[in-house]
């Protein structure tokens, strides 16, 4: 699966991004909030996630910036399938490109792929000492359940304690319903 924003292109990656994988992704700020990315981050790393095969119900794109004449990679979203049946919403995006919006403009392009997969729900977390991702989850729909837990992630090396959170598709009966949820902000 494609995606074009105004400011984004989201597809699946192919070997040759592989670099500049490992360049966007190569910083321990970033894959210390992520739960399977190993840190150092490293060209083989990258190489191995790219010849994972693609899931359509659970895409896993790369992210490239637009900007003054250029595209760049600037991180990753995706959904993976979780035992019940949803999906769980993840994304990263490489430091010099944060606070421009980038995750939000990511992650909600990948809701609107979920929407037309007919995916009626999505959860999501963050490690609870990266408040940043949490204000992006609300900004997307996203309320935390309440839950809390343990996540494991392989750059720190341990578990952490992450926050939980869940989105829907108008009408499902068993989680809140995203028309209760605020504006979409960029």
């Amino acid at each position: 699966m494609f995606a074009r924003t105004e400011r984004l292109t989201l597809r699946p990656g192919w070997i040759e991004d592989a670099p500049e994988l490992a360049r966007a992704a190569g910083h321990e700020a970033v894959v210390r909030n992520t739960r399977r990315m190993p840190w150092p981050y490293a060209l083989g790393d990258a190489e191995s996630f790219l010849r994972t095969p693609q899931d359509i119900r659970a895409p896993s794109l790369l992210v490239f910036a637009h900007a003054e004449g250029a595209v760049h990679l600037v991180g990753g979203v995706g959904l993976t399938a979780m035992d019940d049946g949803l999906r769980e919403l993840g994304y990263w995006i490489t430091p010099d490109a944060w606070g421009r919006g980038y995750a939000t403009e990511a992650a909600r392009a990948v809701l609107d792929m979920a929407g037309a997969l007919r995916i009626r729900g999505v959860a999501a977390r963050h490690f609870a000492d990266n408040p940043a991702s949490g204000r992006v989850l609300r900004k997307l729909g996203f309320r935390p359940t309440g839950e809390q837990s343990l996540g494991e992630s392989r750059a720190r090396g341990c578990s952490a304690p992450v926050i939980h959170y869940a989105r829907q598709h108008a009408g499902h009966p068993t989680l809140p319903d995203i028309a209760d949820a605020p504006p979409l902000a960029a």
